[in-house]
Protein backbone atom coordinates (compact mmCIF):
# COMPACT_ATOMS: atom_id res chain seq x y z
CA UNK A 1 0.00 0.00 0.00
CA UNK A 2 2.56 2.22 0.93
CA UNK A 3 5.90 2.88 2.73
CA UNK A 4 3.66 1.94 6.13
CA UNK A 5 1.56 -0.97 5.56
CA UNK A 6 1.26 -3.77 2.79
CA UNK A 7 -1.62 -6.03 2.01
CA UNK A 8 -1.94 -9.89 1.23
CA UNK A 9 -4.49 -10.54 -1.05
CA UNK A 10 -4.43 -14.19 -0.54
CA UNK A 11 -7.35 -16.47 -2.09
CA UNK A 12 -9.78 -17.69 0.37
CA UNK A 13 -11.04 -20.57 -1.89
CA UNK A 14 -10.57 -22.03 -5.11
CA UNK A 15 -12.11 -18.96 -7.27
CA UNK A 16 -15.55 -20.21 -8.74
CA UNK A 17 -16.30 -20.27 -12.49
CA UNK A 18 -19.70 -19.55 -13.30
CA UNK A 19 -21.37 -18.65 -16.20
CA UNK A 20 -21.11 -15.21 -16.76
CA UNK A 21 -19.18 -14.40 -13.99
CA UNK A 22 -15.87 -15.22 -11.91
CA UNK A 23 -15.83 -15.53 -8.04
CA UNK A 24 -12.93 -14.71 -6.20
CA UNK A 25 -12.81 -14.70 -2.97
CA UNK A 26 -9.99 -13.11 -1.46
CA UNK A 27 -8.65 -12.39 2.00
CA UNK A 28 -7.06 -8.56 2.41
CA UNK A 29 -5.14 -8.73 5.30
CA UNK A 30 -2.97 -5.51 5.74
CA UNK A 31 0.31 -5.69 7.93
CA UNK A 32 2.64 -3.13 9.25
CA UNK A 33 5.72 -2.94 6.74
CA UNK A 34 8.47 -5.24 7.83
CA UNK A 35 6.57 -6.85 10.61
CA UNK A 36 4.21 -9.88 9.40
CA UNK A 37 2.57 -11.06 12.39
CA UNK A 38 -0.99 -9.96 12.10
CA UNK A 39 -3.40 -8.78 14.64
CA UNK A 40 -5.89 -11.12 16.30
CA UNK A 41 -8.84 -9.94 14.27
CA UNK A 42 -11.50 -13.20 12.96
CA UNK A 43 -12.26 -12.45 9.55
CA UNK A 44 -16.23 -13.46 9.86
CA UNK A 45 -17.60 -14.24 6.73
CA UNK A 46 -19.97 -11.93 4.45
CA UNK A 47 -22.47 -12.13 1.70
CA UNK A 48 -22.30 -9.90 -1.53
CA UNK A 49 -26.08 -9.36 -2.82
CA UNK A 50 -26.96 -11.37 -5.93
CA UNK A 51 -26.95 -8.57 -8.38
CA UNK A 52 -25.60 -9.12 -12.39
CA UNK A 53 -25.77 -5.42 -13.80
CA UNK A 54 -22.61 -3.92 -13.48
CA UNK A 55 -19.32 -5.83 -14.68
CA UNK A 56 -16.95 -5.74 -11.49
CA UNK A 57 -17.98 -5.49 -7.74
CA UNK A 58 -15.45 -5.30 -5.12
CA UNK A 59 -16.59 -5.85 -1.34
CA UNK A 60 -14.27 -4.82 1.84
CA UNK A 61 -15.58 -6.14 5.03
CA UNK A 62 -14.58 -4.77 8.71
CA UNK A 63 -11.56 -7.21 8.96
CA UNK A 64 -9.97 -5.34 6.15
CA UNK A 65 -10.62 -2.11 8.13
CA UNK A 66 -9.51 -3.49 11.21
CA UNK A 67 -6.10 -4.69 10.44
CA UNK A 68 -5.80 -1.34 8.43
CA UNK A 69 -6.08 0.50 11.54
CA UNK A 70 -3.52 -1.81 13.24
CA UNK A 71 -1.07 -1.71 10.34
CA UNK A 72 -0.87 1.87 10.42
CA UNK A 73 -1.34 2.08 14.42
CA UNK A 74 1.36 0.18 14.85
CA UNK A 75 3.50 2.20 12.43
CA UNK A 76 2.84 5.12 13.61
CA UNK A 77 1.10 6.64 10.95
CA UNK A 78 -1.39 8.39 14.18
CA UNK A 79 0.90 10.23 15.86
CA UNK A 80 1.29 13.36 14.12
CA UNK A 81 3.54 17.08 15.41
CA UNK A 82 2.40 19.54 14.13
CA UNK A 83 4.73 22.42 13.84
CA UNK A 84 5.57 26.13 13.93
CA UNK A 85 5.12 26.63 10.33
CA UNK A 86 1.98 24.57 9.95
CA UNK A 87 0.42 25.98 13.58
CA UNK A 88 1.14 29.60 12.33
CA UNK A 89 -0.95 29.00 8.94
CA UNK A 90 -3.91 27.40 11.22
CA UNK A 91 -3.16 30.50 13.78
CA UNK A 92 -2.73 28.52 16.78
CA UNK A 93 -1.12 30.46 19.29
CA UNK A 94 -0.41 30.60 22.86
CA UNK A 95 -2.60 33.61 23.27
CA UNK A 96 -5.47 31.39 21.74
CA UNK A 97 -5.22 28.31 24.10
CA UNK A 98 -4.75 30.85 26.87
CA UNK A 99 -8.48 32.22 25.62
CA UNK A 100 -9.72 28.44 26.49
CA UNK A 101 -7.46 27.67 29.29
CA UNK A 102 -6.98 30.71 31.63
CA UNK A 103 -3.76 28.72 33.33
CA UNK A 104 -1.76 28.60 29.66
CA UNK A 105 -1.80 32.33 29.64
CA UNK A 106 -0.86 32.56 32.80
CA UNK A 107 2.13 30.42 32.55
CA UNK A 108 4.40 33.05 30.74
CA UNK A 109 4.32 36.29 30.14
CA UNK A 110 6.86 36.25 26.55
CA UNK A 111 4.49 34.97 23.69
CA UNK A 112 6.22 31.62 22.02
CA UNK A 113 4.94 29.39 18.84
CA UNK A 114 2.91 26.61 19.95
CA UNK A 115 3.95 22.97 18.22
CA UNK A 116 0.97 20.09 18.95
CA UNK A 117 1.69 16.83 19.45
CA UNK A 118 -1.35 14.43 18.64
CA UNK A 119 -1.34 10.26 19.04
CA UNK A 120 -3.85 7.93 19.10
CA UNK A 121 -3.71 6.16 22.85
CA UNK A 122 -5.48 2.79 21.43
CA UNK A 123 -5.93 1.45 17.77
CA UNK A 124 -8.91 2.54 16.03
CA UNK A 125 -12.11 0.96 15.90
CA UNK A 126 -13.87 1.09 12.65
CA UNK A 127 -17.06 -0.52 12.20
CA UNK A 128 -19.72 -0.94 8.60
CA UNK A 129 -23.04 -0.17 8.49
CA UNK A 130 -25.79 -0.14 6.33
CA UNK A 131 -24.88 3.22 4.41
CA UNK A 132 -22.01 4.14 6.41
CA UNK A 133 -19.69 3.45 8.61
CA UNK A 134 -18.15 4.79 11.95
CA UNK A 135 -14.64 5.38 13.32
CA UNK A 136 -13.65 5.14 16.93
CA UNK A 137 -10.19 6.77 17.87
CA UNK A 138 -9.00 7.43 21.57
CA UNK A 139 -5.91 9.53 21.79
CA UNK A 140 -4.17 12.73 23.36
CA UNK A 141 -3.05 16.29 22.53
CA UNK A 142 -0.07 17.25 24.23
CA UNK A 143 0.80 21.46 23.42
CA UNK A 144 4.53 22.31 23.78
CA UNK A 145 5.87 26.29 23.90
CA UNK A 146 8.71 26.09 21.41
CA UNK A 147 11.44 28.65 22.96
CA UNK A 148 14.21 30.93 21.61
CA UNK A 149 16.67 27.89 22.34
CA UNK A 150 14.34 25.33 20.25
CA UNK A 151 13.40 23.39 23.07
CA UNK A 152 9.74 22.79 24.25
CA UNK A 153 7.93 23.35 27.49
CA UNK A 154 4.70 21.23 27.80
CA UNK A 155 2.26 23.21 28.14
CA UNK A 156 -0.96 21.22 29.08
CA UNK A 157 -1.84 17.85 27.76
CA UNK A 158 -5.87 16.58 26.96
CA UNK A 159 -6.79 13.41 26.16
CA UNK A 160 -9.90 12.82 23.93
CA UNK A 161 -12.28 10.07 22.69
CA UNK A 162 -14.28 10.64 19.17
CA UNK A 163 -16.60 8.81 17.52
CA UNK A 164 -17.46 9.88 13.40
CA UNK A 165 -19.88 8.40 11.34
CA UNK A 166 -19.06 8.82 7.65
CA UNK A 167 -21.33 8.38 4.83
CA UNK A 168 -19.50 7.72 1.27
CA UNK A 169 -21.67 8.73 -1.50
CA UNK A 170 -20.77 9.11 -5.27
CA UNK A 171 -21.89 12.55 -6.56
CA UNK A 172 -20.81 13.56 -10.67
CA UNK A 173 -18.49 10.16 -10.52
CA UNK A 174 -16.20 11.02 -7.47
CA UNK A 175 -16.31 9.45 -4.45
CA UNK A 176 -17.42 11.53 -1.63
CA UNK A 177 -18.01 11.92 1.78
CA UNK A 178 -19.79 13.18 4.65
CA UNK A 179 -18.75 13.24 7.88
CA UNK A 180 -20.60 13.66 11.34
CA UNK A 181 -18.88 13.83 15.09
CA UNK A 182 -21.03 11.76 16.94
CA UNK A 183 -19.57 11.96 20.22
Amino acid sequence: IDDLAKVDYSLNSFPAVLQPFINLDLKGTVYPSGNHTGPSYVAAPFVIPDQSDSMLYLAFSEYFFQTSSFAYYTAGAFNITIAEETCSYFNISREIFGSIIPEVREYSVTPYPVMLKLMATEIPIISLQQDSFTVEIQGSMEAFAVLPDSTTQSLFTINMAANTSIAPNIFDQKLMGSLCLNR
